[in-house]
């Protein structure tokens, strides 16, 4: 698979990553094996950036049961910021994140990620300072190699700007442009590494019905789902490879400012044919990709990022 490099923090990621909150939040401790499988399977054919956060459920103590012996053949990525339990305590202090830390390279059995992440806090919190403080304090430590933001919207717009991180996860996919025109030049010219979340726009584009991936956020999936059926009224995509998943992915890896595009996925079947896709199919076309972009602009009113 095609690497490429990650922003100004040199690291050598696959253009495909493995999101996993999928195999976290699906996947229980009697179904380890298959979560194994996953992990593996994404390691051998070539993926070797793995994106969790301790509150993905059992994310990452599957890193630490299925691939803490091969280490050295993955970059690791994780988030920060969320209590746990969610709801039943206060985010964002430095103290959870200091926290926080230690028990994730506990639960992954390493002594070090190269990517941690604030996990989509508001611009308000950013601006006081102590988390991001807190995750120097980190660096500086040798707890992570680089530090960066996941999120969206004013949110991201301000992360990039502040110059304090080395990269940006965001949202964007072909019924969520926004960060084309809000995020990529700013991020391309500071350099940062950009890491796009929801890729494929979790199936959303071609399916009959909401795919629904989470038991637990029913409605996650549900404006997508509605986008994707407003742009598809408009009639064919020129240029369309007949695949809605490739159709997807494709007009992702289109846009050169994307570095990795992370997908979650539970099965190893899926896992396969995303490496396939990945791996071994031509690029959309520039007629595909042309469409979509106007398409996205005339109906879209300016549709916020989905975080």
């Amino acid at each position: 698979m095609e690497r490429k490099k990650l922003g100004r923090t040199g690291l050598e990621v696959s253009r495909l990553g493995l999101g996993l909150s999928e195999t976290g939040f699906n996947l229980p401790q009697d179904q380890i094996a298959q979560a194994t499988r996953v992990l593996n399977d994404a390691l051998d054919g070539g993926v070797n950036f793995l994106v969790s956060a301790e509150c993905y459920g059992l994310s990452e103590e599957q890193i630490g049961v299925a691939v803490s012996h091969r280490r050295n053949e993955y970059v690791l990525a994780t988030k920060c910021g969320h209590f746990m339990p969610r709801g039943q305590g206060p985010d964002w202090t430095r103290e959870l994140i200091l926290e926080q830390i230690d028990r994730s390279l506990k639960k992954m059995k390493t002594d070090h990620v190269d990517l941690l992440q604030l996990h989509s806090c508001s611009v308000e919190v950013l601006e006081k300072g102590e988390v991001t403080r807190a995750l120097q304090d980190i660096r500086k430590a040798g707890k992570t190699r680089f530090i960066g933001y996941s999120g969206d919207n004013a949110n991201a717009e301000w992360a990039v700007n502040s110059g304090l991180f080395d990269t940006l996860q965001t949202s964007f996919n072909l019924v969520d442009q926004k960060a084309r025109k809000t995020l990529f030049p700013d991020a391309e010219k500071r350099g940062m590494g950009v890491i796009v979340k929801r890729p494929i726009a979790n199936a959303a584009w071609g399916a009959a019905a909401d795919p629904r991936p989470y038991q637990h956020l029913p409605s996650y999936t549900e404006e997508y789902f509605r986008r994707a059926q407003s742009m598809q009224a408009e009639g064919p995509i020129p240029g369309d490879p007949g695949d809605r998943i490739l159709l997807a992915i494709g007009f992702t890896f289109a846009h050169p400012e994307v570095d990795v595009a992370i997908v979650g996925t539970q099965r190893p079947e899926h896992l396969r044919s995303n490496i396939e896709m990945v791996s071994k199919r031509p690029p959309l076309s520039t007629d595909a990709v042309k469409a979509l972009h106007d398409r996205y602009d005339r109906v879209s009113g300016n549709w916020e990022q989905r975080g």
